[in-house]
């Protein structure tokens, strides 16, 4: 099954539900655009300030309709709020593969277990429904919090790409990292699920 960009996919188990992001959505992520601009230090885009946002936002719904995106708003059931946003990104059919990304939650959300939730059900999602056969996922490699994130959900490091982006001040390398279909399968669906269980 490949991914359906006319669809609207529902992610959702007792903690977190993701929903597609919408234009409307501005309004209930505007929040953290205007109280926590730190959020994007490391991010190629920044969401901090209304219009920023609002970009943010346009940006990756305009991906959405190129199809090479799926962005998504956070909900976290426990504390029965807004969390952020994250998504799909760089779906390539031909190949089979996409990058997940653009993941950022307000501060309050930050250790509580939500982001291993979200990560869990979009590695279900792709590997079981969508039938990929790699999930990739990158940062700054100066981002040593996101990377750690990453690394914790049983990710492989691959390596640095060298200058690879350019970013608000000045070039970054990037760290790379992935999961496979038949790792999922054999070993890493199992050890994320015993992490959320505790």
């Amino acid at each position: 099954m490949s991914l359906d960009f006319t669809k609207d996919y529902y992610l959702e188990n007792d903690r977190v539900k993701l929903s597609p992001l919408k234009s409307s959505d501005y309004q209930l992520l505007l929040p953290f655009a205007l109280s926590e601009p730190t959020l994007w230090q490391y991010s190629l885009q920044s969401a901090a300030g209304s219009d920023n946002m609002r970009i943010y936002i346009d940006n990756a719904l305009t991906q959405k309709e190129k199809q090479s995106a799926y962005p998504f708003l956070v909900f976290d059931k426990l504390k029965n709020k807004i969390a952020g946003s994250t998504r799909f990104y760089d779906y390539q059919s031909t190949h089979n593969t996409t990058q997940l990304g653009y993941t950022w939650y307000g501060k309050e959300f930050w250790g509580t277990g939500l982001n291993k939730n979200c990560k869990y059900l979009m590695l279900s999602f792709a590997f079981e429904k969508l039938g990929l056969d790699r999930v990739e996922f990158r940062a700054d490699n100066n981002n040593k919090r996101s990377i750690a994130a990453m690394k914790s959900l049983g990710c492989t490091v691959e390596g640095i790409l060298r200058s690879n982006c350019k970013s608000r001040t000045g070039r970054i390398d990037s760290i790379v990292l992935s999961i496979l279909k038949q790792e999922w399968i054999n070993e890493k669906k199992e050890y994320l699920s015993q992490k959320i269980e505790k």
